[in-house]
């Protein structure tokens, strides 16, 4: 059984609100016996039946970082099959736990409200404010004004102080109207993109995984180097002052041409547009000494593990937003030669149960 809104120890009354074939679906509609970790949530919309998108408003945010460490020990252990996972901790991003989201997609009910949708629902629970919004977005006119009923409304405010409102007549369909541009910050450049292109979405996330991936790579003059699924190139532009020729892969167009513009003066910098998989199956690509390696939610998968270990790069660091499936492409590369020698996680989603892994993965010693 998979209970909301309850923490380990603590006894609740559970209401049970799915049934599968192995496993229930509850809510804790009544807390009997509290955790000391547990707090008064700061949303009065967090709560069974209420807003969806908190996981663990009420849990304190030292609890919910000791929590993700033990998520992230238990999938290294289980799924990537390591049996000597040293003690790990996720670190806070500067800022707390609040105000930090700088990308918001808002539903609307039938009365044109804006709201967010209940766990596992269509319904929508109107709003007054989102308080892990970053202020910029708290402060935008979605909230107090009518909108088209059944349609989404997404917010975003950018690194250098852009905001930026896009209705969308349903949660998939392209914006009603003109595509806001904003300007992005990072590793010294500047990128214009589409208001609902791909940022990391709190405001001191990308610093802190930029850094940390040049500090496991240590990059030298002459390396080569890969960023896979690279999007705009923020890791690129970070690795380029370092090393040798590097190149991007990310099949996303929009993407790619607003990482030519941006790093246009970068001679050492270029975009392949494509398929990750498909561009590594191409016996072309031969030579690579360092590889950033940051893949969407469902993990890399074997076949760009084995493309990229069957190059022998030196370093591989691997940027995760999902332990589960960090830990099974970690599986993977230690079958084919490759250790985990460094790991790193940050909190970079408060009041979620979502958080960002940095694992450095390096040729096993004495490995063939």
């Amino acid at each position: 059984m998979f209970v909301r809104h309850a923490l380990p120890g603590e006894r609740v009354l559970a209401l049970v609100t799915e049934e599968r074939k192995g496993f229930l679906r509850a809510d804790a509609v009544q807390i009997l016996r509290p955790s000391p970790d547990r707090v008064v949530p700061p949303c009065p919309f967090a709560g069974p039946g209420a807003c969806g998108g908190c996981d663990w408003q009420h849990v304190s945010w030292e609890a919910q970082r000791r929590l993700k460490a033990q998520v992230l020990h238990e999938q290294l252990q289980r799924l990537g099959g390591l049996s000597d996972v040293p003690e790990l901790s996720v670190l806070p991003l500067p800022g707390g736990p609040l105000s930090w989201r700088t990308r918001v997609q808002y539903a609307v009910d039938g009365e044109g409200r804006a709201g967010f949708h209940p766990h596992r629902s269509s319904a929508v629970i109107p709003i007054d404010s989102c308080r892990i919004a970053h202020p910029a977005i708290q402060a935008l006119p979605i909230t107090d004004r009518q909108w088209p009923p059944g349609s989404t409304v997404e917010a975003a405010v950018s690194s250098a102080g852009d905001t930026a409102i896009l209705p969308r007549a349903n949660r998939t369909g392209p914006p009603s109207g003109p595509v806001p541009q904003i300007r992005e910050h990072a590793a010294g450049h500047e990128w214009r993109l589409a208001a609902g292109g791909f940022w990391q979405v709190h405001p001191h996330a990308v610093e802190a995984f930029t850094g940390t991936v040049l500090e496991q790579l240590a990059p030298a003059a002459a390396e080569r180097a890969w960023d896979l699924y690279g999007g705009a190139g923020v890791f690129a532009a970070a690795l380029a002052p370092h090393c040798g020729p590097i190149t991007v892969v990310e099949s996303d167009a929009r993407a790619v041409a607003a990482g030519r513009r941006a790093l246009r003066d970068l001679t050492n910098v270029t975009f392949a547009r494509g398929d990750v998989a498909q561009v590594l199956a191409n016996p072309r690509w031969r030579r690579v000494d360092l590889v950033v390696l940051d893949p969407p939610r469902s993990g890399a998968g074997r076949a760009v593990v084995a493309a990229i270990a069957a190059r022998a790069p030196r370093a591989v660091s691997y940027v995760a937003c999902d332990p589960a499936a960090f830990a099974r492409d970690v599986r993977t590369f230690g079958e084919l030669g490759y250790e985990l020698s460094a790991v790193r996680a940050f909190d970079s989603f408060p009041m979620t149960m979502h958080f960002e892994t940095i694992g450095l993965l390096t040729p096993r010693r004495g490995a063939a």
